[in-house]
């Protein structure tokens, strides 16, 4: 089971078109999650990213979804494109298979400094 998190903020070629268009392409947008609600892909929210929030990103919109399996969301990923939704949206996402909580905390404790990233 994935997570998958996005965020994004309108472009301009969004608010170029018009409310009736805006509103066309959600709908199909709106099929499109009812047929991957189908599949097994489980939307946990959608939400406006709140400006109070600690260490806010900056970007404005974000969902969260819940999805069965690595090639599960290379499709989710693949009918985001097909929809050309990043014609629109400025986005960013994050993926990863979920884990418990012990398993995360094991894995953060025993990192080696050559195995990852580190940000100063």
């Amino acid at each position: 089971m994935y997570l998958y998190v996005e965020q994004w903020n309108v472009t301009q070629k969004w608010m170029d078109l018009s409310k009736e268009e805006r509103r066309n392409y959600m709908n199909k947008v709106g099929e499109a999650i009812n047929d991957l609600s189908k599949a097994g892909v489980e939307n946990l929210g959608w939400a406006m990213n709140d400006e109070h929030t600690p260490y806010r990103s900056d970007y404005r919109y974000m969902a969260i979804w819940k999805i069965p399996s690595l090639d599960d969301v290379e499709r989710f990923e693949k009918g985001i494109e097909e929809a050309k939704w990043h014609k629109y949206f400025s986005q960013v996402n994050s993926r990863g298979k979920i884990m418990p909580l012990n398993e995360a905390i094991d894995f953060l404790v025993n990192l080696e400094e050559h195995s990852t990233s580190i940000i100063d």
